[in-house]
């Protein structure tokens, strides 16, 4: 009777072992669908990031009162039209595949995402994504004179959603204002461009075809196309659509400054 019993352990132990020396069962996955599974979400994440919504962060002021430092926006790529990079992560290796057709062009009055001009005076960070207002469009005539902006000859208020905005030195001009030289118009109806560019006295400019010209809405704040000139429409990466996620960014000794520093009203603001 014991050597049957033992047989019958024998036959077990081989049994265990056909199934897996490891102690896996037959259902178990195995570490290659395993790693499918992971393979197969972090593909899904590359083409979601690639074509429809990416994260955005507000690191300056030049847009306030519309956006924050501190808030984060989901961008809606697919709206004007994914660009297409790909490469190695983590390294400059890749290659630019230009821009999928989207469903809308840039207008006027639109807040865009995109990746910035020739900034000459940042050689280290020459081409930032940046956030600002689209205030002209391919063909539009544009000057400003005494801080007021001309459209087609409508002036426009100054920062979209404020009545409003801290008026800094307008007669502040920089070397970098020399870019608009060769698209002055001269002999207009709106009169002749100023002998220097200023920080409140240019123009007029014509936007050449695609291309775009962007201002931020805290003009006296703001590094934006007064200094570094007119966005091709290729550079467009896409169009905010609201705030997720927005927290105070200042130094402070607020208590509990991971629930206080949160700004609760910002979360979900659509951007307009």
């Amino acid at each position: 009777m014991a050597s049957k019993k033992q047989s019958s352990k024998g036959s077990g132990s081989v049994a265990a072992l056909r199934s897996g020396a490891s102690g896996r069962t037959a259902n178990s996955p195995s570490a290659w669908e395993n790693t499918k599974a992971v393979l197969v979400t972090v593909a899904f994440f590359l083409v979601f990031r690639m074509f429809l919504l990416e994260a955005y962060r507000i690191p300056s002021g030049s847009m306030i009162p519309t956006l924050l430092v501190g808030d984060w926006l989901f961008v809606n790529k697919l709206v004007y039209g994914p660009n297409v990079t790909l490469g190695v992560p983590f390294t400059q290796i890749g290659h630019d595949f230009g821009n999928l057709p989207g469903y809308a062009e840039p207008k006027r009055g639109d807040i865009v995402v995109f990746r910035s001009p020739d900034q000459v005076d940042q050689p280290e960070d020459p081409n930032p994504t940046l956030v600002k207002r689209c205030v002209a469009v391919a063909g539009d005539t544009i000057w400003m004179r005494g801080g007021l902006l001309y459209v087609n000859g409508m002036p426009q208020k100054q920062g979209y959603p404020a009545s409003e905005n801290l008026k800094g030195d307008g007669t502040f001009s920089h070397p970098l204002f020399e870019w608009q030289k060769p698209f002055e118009l001269h002999g207009g109806s709106m009169g002749e461009p100023p002998a220097q560019p200023a920080l409140d006295d240019w123009g007029p400019l014509v936007v050449p075809a695609k291309h775009l010209f962007m201002l931020g809405d805290n003009r006296y704040n703001s590094k934006d196309g007064r200094y570094w000139g007119f966005v091709p429409r290729e550079n467009v990466r896409g169009r905010p659509l609201f705030v997720y996620y927005s927290y105070r960014a200042d130094e402070s000794d607020r208590p509990l400054p991971f629930i206080t520093d949160i700004r609760w009203g910002r979360i979900g603001t659509i951007l307009r």
